[in-house]
């Protein structure tokens, strides 16, 4: 295929994943509310919750307590991990017999590049849709999936019809896209750069390409490359197959800065629930190195500290804050925790361990 031409990616992206293979398991929950996360009681958070639950406001990563008050029907089940294992093992088995070139974002999302497929007459739709069916057949859930020449509009293409959707973006159809998209589904914009955006009247795509790349780089460093770049649908990553994850991290950004002295050993809870699960399906296998945490406060100054540690405990994250907060006066913004991994091999041709 010739160096210019378009590249043909998908974005596969199981529906509400846990919940999904719980209702799958149990067909009487089918129609109900259902999230898979820890109890109230234990100040846990979601993992993931089913359609009928989001209905009801519930989201993954909030207090399973809040969830509860929110929607009291909710039937909350605990993590099974060595059953989503089982069931992530056979879809991207299904994903590497299409194409070698997969990404595994975790147990439940993948790119995949099948430019040089030669399955279903080389049609990047008509593989989306087999692997789709075959998800369904095999394990019994479905898959949204996103097509488009990068990886960026392919992921964005993979939200686009859920549940259960496929949505095509060709190359000829990039310009008008993008043209109306919301700077907020940009990859990386939050809910800071968001509204920073905003203030400056920026609300589109349509928007963003008015501005010059100078300006944008100006006012978001070198974040503004990636906003100059997104907004006109340019991406140029490559699928990764052998991408090696050098941390693994969680965190939350208030809607309002909170005190510094604010009692944060039930946000830290809450952060280590989510982070030890992201360990278990995206990186069980790694040796973690040491844990760390980050504050951002409210003039948007960053702090880190980190312990070195094989087994990120809460115990650790809450000294880590404690020795930060104490000589502190302003405000939080965002609280953030992870680890970071060895690196166990310096060769430049080393495998990804697999995330199954």
């Amino acid at each position: 295929m010739p160096d210019n031409a378009p590249r043909k990616i998908i974005h596969v992206d199981m529906d509400c994943f846990y919940a999904a293979i719980e209702v799958r398991d149990n067909p009487t929950l089918t129609g109900k509310p259902v999230a898979v996360g820890g109890s109230a009681e234990e100040r846990s958070v979601l993992c993931t919750c089913n359609y009928p639950a989001r209905k009801f406001g519930v989201r993954s990563a909030m207090a399973t307590s809040h969830a509860l008050r929110l929607c009291p029907d909710l039937i909350v089940l605990p993590v099974n991990m060595k059953k989503y294992r089982e069931a992530a093992t056979i879809i991207h088995d299904i994903f590497r017999e299409f194409t070698p070139l997969v990404e595994p974002l975790s147990l439940d999302e993948a790119y995949l590049e099948v430019t040089d497929s030669k399955h279903c007459q080389g049609s990047a739709t008509l593989i989306a849709k087999e692997i789709k069916a075959r998800i369904r057949e095999s394990v019994g859930i479905t898959a949204s999936a996103g097509v488009a020449p990068n990886k960026f509009l392919a992921k964005i293409a993979s939200g686009w019809n859920k549940p259960n959707g496929l949505f095509v973006i060709c190359p000829q159809d990039v310009t008008h896209f993008v043209k109306d998209l919301k700077v907020e589904a940009l990859h990386g914009v939050g809910k800071v750069t968001t509204e920073k955006l905003h203030r400056l009247n920026l609300k589109t795509c349509s928007d963003l390409q008015k501005i010059p790349l100078s300006e944008l780089t100006e006012q978001f460093g070198k974040r503004g490359l990636q906003l100059y770049q997104q907004s006109r649908g340019i991406d140029n990553s490559p699928v990764e197959p052998n991408r090696i994850r050098k941390s693994l991290s969680v965190e939350r950004t208030f809607s309002e800065d909170i005190p510094i002295d604010s009692d944060c050993d039930i946000i830290l809870n809450h952060l280590h629930q989510m982070l030890m699960t992201r360990i278990k399906e995206h990186a069980a296998d790694r040796k973690i190195k040491n844990q760390y945490i980050k504050i951002k406060f409210n003039d948007f100054k960053l702090t880190t500290l980190e312990r070195t540690s094989h087994a990120p405990t809460i115990e650790e994250y809450i000294k880590l804050f404690q020795e930060i907060s104490q000589h502190e006066l302003r405000a939080i913004r965002l609280i953030g925790i992870g680890v970071h991994f060895i690196n166990e091999d310096k060769s430049p041709m080393r495998i990804q361990q697999s995330l199954l």
